[in-house]
């Protein structure tokens, strides 16, 4: 299993192919996983990196609080470890805006990026405002085998390859850490930075994703050099309803900000 020592956290991470290097950066409570339909396809074009973000997966979760810019340092000290210099940052939901965040404060080492079902605030409206709290401290009462089977039945309607999936993987994950690691993600704010996105971006969400769906014409509007594109069925397991488009999408970018250096 090959893992780094970064910021006092054992990080789990995959390499597969050759090329310009593609990051991927899985949701919360998922893991690396996440992204095997993708790194079949771009491991024969790309050099690909997955790697599990601290608290998930196989990587480790050192005590005390858990701060949302340690998620962005995490993936800086893995590219360092990796010796990458730059490279196209891919996430979905969390794992898209630590992307984004790394974009933000570290845009040296972003060439491109793709959002997938990515929030940008927990503030976008009155409707997050009220809810984000209320989420954050019913989580304390609600077990993980509940959430797991919650996750896997609402994320797998499209495609119900994605239930065991779902289930397993958040099942799997320390009910302690979950708290902990939630706290932080549901107070990640990049609403008023993001003019400072000055790279190629691919925005995608599923046109039946009712949890992100609102803040991406936003998203795009205030990203300078944003494309915006809707994957048929599905959900905000956007990249696990529907590879086949994510993958065309994705793909097109990728050459179109390649051939932009």
């Amino acid at each position: 299993m090959p893992k780094c020592t970064i910021n006092n956290v054992d990080l789990y991470y995959e390499t597969k192919g050759a090329g310009e290097p593609i990051i991927f950066t899985h949701g919360a409570s998922w893991d690396h996983k996440q992204w095997d339909k993708q790194i079949d396809y771009f491991s024969q074009y790309y050099q690909t990196i997955t790697w599990d973000v601290r608290g998930h997966g196989a990587s480790s979760l050192p005590k005390g609080k858990v701060y949302a810019e340690g998620f962005r340092k995490d993936l800086i000290g893995l590219m360092n470890y990796l010796q990458i210099k730059n490279a196209h940052l891919c996430g979905l939901s969390m794992g898209g805006h630590i992307s984004l965040q790394t974009a933000i404060h570290h845009p040296e080492y972003v060439k491109s990026l793709i959002l997938i079902g990515t929030p940008f605030t927990n503030q976008f409206n009155w409707y997050e405002k009220l809810l984000v709290p209320i989420n954050r401290f019913s989580n304390l009462f609600i077990p993980m085998s509940l959430s797991a089977k919650i996750q896997a039945y609402t994320l797998s309607k499209f495609n119900k390859e994605n239930k065991h999936y779902i289930h397993s993987t958040v099942a799997s994950m320390s009910y302690k850490n979950c708290v902990r690691i939630w706290n932080a993600v549901s107070k990640m704010e990049s609403g008023n930075e993001l003019d400072k996105v000055n790279c190629s971006t691919l925005i995608l969400y599923g046109d039946h994703d009712t949890m992100i769906k609102r803040q991406q014409e936003y998203l795009h509007n205030n990203i300078k050099q944003s494309h915006l594109k809707i994957i048929n069925n599905a959900h905000h397991a956007t990249n696990l309803d529907n590879p086949t488009q994510v993958n065309e999408n994705i793909h097109q970018h990728l050459i179109n900000s390649s051939a932009m250096y």
